[in-house]
């Protein structure tokens, strides 16, 4: 509770917001939350007013996809809590105002959902959310959804040199989102997503209370997994198992340009490598190199480089790996080397990312090889000028075709060969150019891929799939986008929200609507 005082101080404040122009509404807010909020915290500390410096420095960096800078309201307040009481105060007092509220954990938002809304809105940003408490005896830690992935990788690393955990290389990437969405990296042909290693986790639910996995119930629990949190509530952290690695891996990277051999090489790995053994993980990432298609072949592998190139030279010699080509270091090195910085670990650690543009992300699953004269038109069509037009090929295998479609809300396992992110950055004011190009490569590849339906991954949002317009009792329009990234296991997820958020009140363009009528699930 804050002393009259202080209240004084911040309605005064307020009223020195041009905009605000006095109006209730904020000032109706503020009183709400001095009357919820239990801590003796200088409440100037977690509430950021508009046109404070702390309010637009927290906004710029949460938008780091240049597209969408000026595509939405700006939010009334942002909200960095240290305290369950101030996120419980910041629901109740925003279900009271109408408000909507928009969750922050990290960066690499494609679609802004974490910080833009049509609808006044105040946004949580769990940037001080962010503890890491690991327990090598029980191989287990504690993360807060504010940490990022660099963090804790780093943590781990400063305590054993033989364990790790299998999520993303963006090391700027909050836990929150990319954990609740699956979370892919390098080792999941190993141990799964990021996702399958959750044991628990604290979530603060619409109606304000504070539940761990007893207290959430599995339904819950399962939803958050790889449904979406924000559909759910406000995740304040994660309980994970730790996975062991070998003190030495092994890394290379080698470069082909898409010529009918590069091509011929990309159509073998797309049957090799979803079928090696699980300890190596190889990649493929086509990207213009002075107006060239290159196509960089990046691999880890969870060993050294003898049993690398024995292993390479016996399911796919085409590539010609040689020892020359293969650096053996400790895992977490192996971490900033997929993050893009060879020898400098510390550099995980760093929250702000220095490349900033506008950006648009599609994604897809492939389930049969593409064929060779398919994949050369590919080629042909990543265009000269572009900023940066890349297509990212991460394969499957391994353990992913072994946990159970409906294991989590991740369906994407057994059957897919691998996963298409497809991305292009610019930093001109040709946006149609640059989103015509990725749409219509995206219709291009529609006989290549997953059908019925056409599967996307839900951290690479695309809200050109469909926009959840509110509560849709019959499901005609979220459908579309539901199944794509959740199959069979939409239904589920909905009901969940039913019975957990049955008002609909963590509502975004594509968060999981509940059922609110009987009859049959899709009309």
């Amino acid at each position: 509770m804050i002393s009259s005082k202080m209240m004084f101080l911040i309605l005064f404040l307020l009223r020195s917001v041009p905009w605000a122009n006095c109006s209730p509404l904020h000032e109706e807010f503020i009183q709400c939350m001095s009357d919820n909020v239990t801590t003796h915290d200088p409440f100037s500390k977690i509430l950021h007013l508009p046109n404070s410096q702390s309010y637009e420095n927290l906004l710029e960096n949460a938008q780091e996809n240049l597209r969408l800078y000026n595509n939405s309201l700006k939010p009334l307040f942002i909200i960095t809590p240290y305290h369950d009481s101030e996120i419980r105060a910041t629901i109740l007092c925003s279900k009271q105002k109408g408000l909507q509220i928009r969750i922050k954990s990290g960066g690499h938002d494609y679609e802004g959902l974490s910080y833009r809304c049509q609808t006044p809105f105040v946004i949580i940003d769990l940037v001080y959310y962010k503890a890491i408490s690991i327990d090598l005896e029980q191989e287990t830690a504690w993360v807060q959804s504010g940490a990022t992935l660099g963090e804790l990788y780093v943590d781990i690393s400063r305590k054993s040199d033989v364990h790790g955990f299998p999520a993303g290389i963006c090391p700027g990437v909050g836990i929150g989102g990319h954990f609740s969405g699956g979370g892919m990296g390098t080792m999941m042909r190993k141990y799964g997503l990021a996702a399958d290693n959750v044991v628990d986790a604290v979530i603060v639910n619409a109606d304000g209370l504070t539940l761990d996995r007893r207290g959430m119930g599995e339904d819950l629990f399962w939803a958050i997994r790889g449904g979406g949190g924000a559909s759910f509530g406000v995740i304040l952290s994660w309980k994970i198992k730790l996975v062991r690695v070998p003190q030495i891996v092994t890394v290379f990277n080698l470069r082909k340009q898409m010529d009918r051999e590069g091509t011929k090489l990309v159509y073998k790995w797309q049957q090799i490598a979803p079928n090696l053994p699980p300890e190596l993980f190889i990649r493929i990432l086509i990207q213009l190199e002075s107006n060239i298609v290159v196509g960089d072949f990046n691999s880890l592998f969870l060993g050294s480089t003898e049993g690398l190139i024995s292993l390479m030279k016996q399911r796919f010699p085409e590539l010609g790996l040689r020892p020359e080509d293969c650096t053996e270091m400790s895992w977490i090195q192996s971490a900033a080397f997929f993050a893009g910085f060879p020898n400098q670990v510390e550099a995980l650690l760093n929250r702000s990312d220095p490349f900033k543009a506008k950006l648009k992300g599609k994604s897809d699953f492939v389930t049969e090889p593409i064929p060779e004269s398919a994949l050369m038109q590919i080629w042909k069509r990543h265009p000269e000028g572009e900023l940066l037009p890349f297509m990212m090929l991460d394969p499957y295998g391994g353990n992913m075709g072994e946990i159970p479609d409906s294991e989590t809300p991740f369906p994407h396992r057994k059957g897919n060969l691998y996963n298409i992110l497809y991305a292009v950055a610019w930093n001109d004011d040709d946006d149609a150019g640059h989103l015509k190009w990725i749409n219509e490569l995206y219709m291009f590849m529609e006989p290549y891929v997953s059908k019925s339906p056409r599967r996307a991954y839900l951290n690479y949002r695309d809200l050109d799939l469909g926009i959840n317009p509110g509560v849709n009792p019959r499901f005609s329009d979220s459908a579309v986008w539901g199944m794509k990234y959740f199959n069979a296991n939409f239904e589920r997820l909905a009901k969940v929200k039913s019975l957990v958020d049955p008002n609909n009140f963590f509502w975004s363009e594509q968060s999981i609507p509940p059922i609110v009528n009987d009859g049959p699930f899709f009309a």
